[in-house]
């Protein structure tokens, strides 16, 4: 018999992590992960499929979510794209409050699950059932519909030094970078960016979280911040140079958005705070409402 998941927040959320986030003292990201989950009462499954150490990953996240009151955590163990299409496994996310995606490999994460009925059991929770979906540093770059896959600049943004494939779609028209200014990735977000202007670059840096409560706004929290690139008004000629040479990037827009920052977007009849239109339009964008298709 299928256990019926309990009432969470209305609109659904995300909790997109940098990575090495604090999982041993005040725990701020993962506490505010299981308040939007529902609290201690949450139904919680984790997802190691990015890791090769599966068991190991999970009992890092079994003690914090459990100094943390949580209940009921289950890990969710996928080795392969049958897994993510078992009923069973499936069953545990149309059963699951909150949706927590582990570091590890983002291109392991999306080769097990992308396109799978686990995948769509996920969207599901997120936009009709209003789960709360969280993921930590490759579990953070999967969260888009545009994925970051590897690439590697030194300090200035290169021609080609990046390579893209699909995510999971839970956000478009955005592209994710975690680790952000730890390892000094403005560069390869830049790079990201120069290649496909369509997309606006999120860059978040490590014990940081962009929080999106879908159709309503966004928070920061943590100890950093998050870096947010627009070039849809960009003028460059990445066309035309050779490959790994810089090119020319003119009226980038650059928002640093640091850990207490938050933006709500008005309800009807609501009065709107001013907000520079580049700014408008990313919160629009990264909170808006889609239908199941």
């Amino acid at each position: 018999m299928k256990t019926e998941p309990h009432q969470t927040a209305t609109h659904g959320h995300l909790v997109i992590i940098g990575g090495h986030e604090d999982r041993e003292h005040r725990k701020e990201i993962l506490a505010r992960f299981v308040e939007l989950a529902g609290g201690a009462n949450a139904r919680i499954v984790v997802i190691t499929a990015a890791s090769k150490i599966c068991d190991d990953m999970y009992e890092i996240y079994k003690q914090a979510f459990g100094d943390l009151g949580v209940r009921e955590c289950a890990h969710l163990s996928l080795e392969s794209r049958q897994d993510a299409n078992d009923e069973e496994k499936v069953g545990m996310v149309a059963a699951a409050d909150g949706i927590f995606m582990t570091g590890g490999d983002q291109k392991r994460l999306m080769a097990i699950i992308g396109g799978t009925a686990l995948d769509a059991e996920m969207h599901t929770a997120l936009k009709v059932r209003g789960a709360c979906i969280a993921g930590t540093s490759a579990g953070a770059s999967a969260m888009s519909g545009h994925m970051l896959t590897q690439g590697k600049t030194d300090l200035l943004p290169e021609k080609g030094a990046v390579h893209m494939g699909a995510g999971l779609g839970f956000l478009h028209k955005v592209v994710i970078d975690q680790h952000f200014s730890e390892r000094q990735r403005l560069a390869r977000l830049l790079s990201a960016v120069a290649q496909n202007p369509y997309l606006m670059g999120i860059g978040i840096d490590e014990d940081t979280a962009l929080v999106v409560e879908r159709g309503r706004g966004i928070e920061v929290l943590g100890t950093g911040s998050v870096t947010v690139v627009d070039g849809r008004t960009m003028l460059t000629n990445m066309a035309d140079i050779r490959e790994r040479e810089t090119p020319e990037l003119v009226d980038v827009r650059l928002h640093l958005l640091p850990a207490g920052s938050s933006y709500t977007l008005p309800e009807d009849g609501e009065e709107a705070k001013p907000l520079p239109r580049s700014l408008r339009e990313f919160l629009e964008n990264v909170t808006k409402r889609t239908t199941i298709s």
